[in-house]
């Protein structure tokens, strides 16, 4: 199928994309930041331990975790809800490109949701937090942390599959119709990944780089976030 944006064909970024574009790869960049653990000295092994422990509450930097994840969730939720204002004003009714910046705004609230809902301690590193984790004597923002980044995960897949379809089909956003389905392909195998990893640890069989496929994961929907800005900010009347 083709991918060239079609002749005398307009969109709803075409007169001015900006807006949206520059939203959404300031909140790609912010939700980077967790790679500062590269030059800062967290204290937890990134091969086993989740992302979001580099937040919890008993991190010593985990207050800076916290700002960056909140900032990233309101910067996605803004340039999403924008996105999905101007496509369904747009009146061209393509409902996968609809579904696409909806899946994006959930990302971004369920992402800044998160930073309010911090874990306690940190159950992949800390076998006391964990015991307490299984038993159920963590405080209720374990679960509700749970609930946001299921949610958050969910619609960044729906966006990163619905948008990526809807480049190619409707032949717009030229670099995301050409690049994304690659990062889509990436990104589903490092969400199975992750999930197994998920469930071998919560059956007490070990991490199984856990935070290896997580960061791998939370990675590529950076990088396919700062696509869509790109391919945003490139979508002009032909």
């Amino acid at each position: 199928m083709s991918t060239s944006p079609e002749k005398g064909a307009s969109g709803p970024f075409t007169k001015n994309p900006w807006p949206v574009a520059l939203l959404i790869g300031l909140g790609a960049a912010a939700y980077t930041a967790w790679v500062l653990e590269v030059v800062l000295s967290t204290g937890l092994n990134p091969i086993e331990t989740y992302v979001s422990e580099l937040a919890a509450r008993d991190q010593p930097l985990g207050g800076l975790f916290r700002a960056t994840d909140f900032t990233a969730g309101v910067l996605a939720f803004a340039g999403g809800l924008l996105g999905l204002a101007w496509q369904l004003r747009d009146g061209s009714r393509r409902p996968w490109s609809v579904a696409g910046w909806a899946g994006v705004t959930l990302f971004g609230a369920a992402t800044a949701a998160d930073a309010w809902l911090p874990l306690s301690c940190t159950p992949t590193a800390d076998p006391v937090c964990a015991a307490r984790e299984t038993a159920g004597l963590v405080p209720a923002t374990h679960q509700a942390h749970a609930v946001s980044s299921s949610l958050a995960m969910t619609g960044a897949l729906v966006g990163i599959v619905a948008l990526t379809f809807a480049a190619r089909r409707y032949r717009r956003l030229a670099p995301l119709a050409r690049y994304g389905p690659a990062l889509v392909v990436l990104e589903l195998l490092a969400t199975v990944w992750t999930l197994t990893a998920i469930a071998l640890f919560t059956a007490g069989r070990g991490t199984w780089a856990l935070g290896a496929g997580q960061r791998m994961q939370v990675l590529l929907v950076a990088l396919w976030l700062g696509l869509l800005a790109y391919s945003v900010h490139k979508e002009r009347r032909t």
